[in-house]
């Protein structure tokens, strides 16, 4: 039998670091997309300007996940609920937001108030 570290030897050990170096490459490239995307809206939406309108409450819905993993043979569990809710303005045009959940729950389908907003960063909502 050959030896494995030599050249020509086996092929795992010339294609495994490679592939390593691939994934590693592809998992950083979208930890960083991921963090300059963020920040992009964030910027972006420092930028806009603070709108105040006339709006309608159209829709409200939840969003539930929830995971789970064993560590030391202990189970861990945890869920996250996101919060959104879609207004309607005098033009017929609609912009879905997330809130918290205590703005969702002071809200109902067909309230009529004034909604402020900056880009697409909820601000508040307050009923006429």
């Amino acid at each position: 039998m050959g030896d494995p570290f030599a050249p020509g030897g086996n092929l795992l050990f010339q294609i495994a670091p490679i592939f390593i170096g691939i994934v590693f490459v592809i998992v950083f490239g979208t930890i960083i997309f991921t963090i300059f995307k963020g920040l992009g809206e964030w910027n972006k939406n420092n930028k806009s300007p603070r709108l105040s309108v006339p709006a309608v409450v159209k829709t409200k819905r939840t969003h539930f996940s929830k995971r789970s993993h064993a560590h030391n043979n202990n189970m861990h569990h945890s869920s996250r609920t996101e919060y959104y809710a879609t207004f309607e303005f005098e033009s017929g045009d609609r912009t879905e937001f997330r809130m918290n959940g205590n703005e969702y729950g002071q809200l109902a389908e067909g309230d009529i108030g004034i909604l402020e907003f900056q880009g697409t960063r909820y601000l508040g909502f307050e009923r006429s």
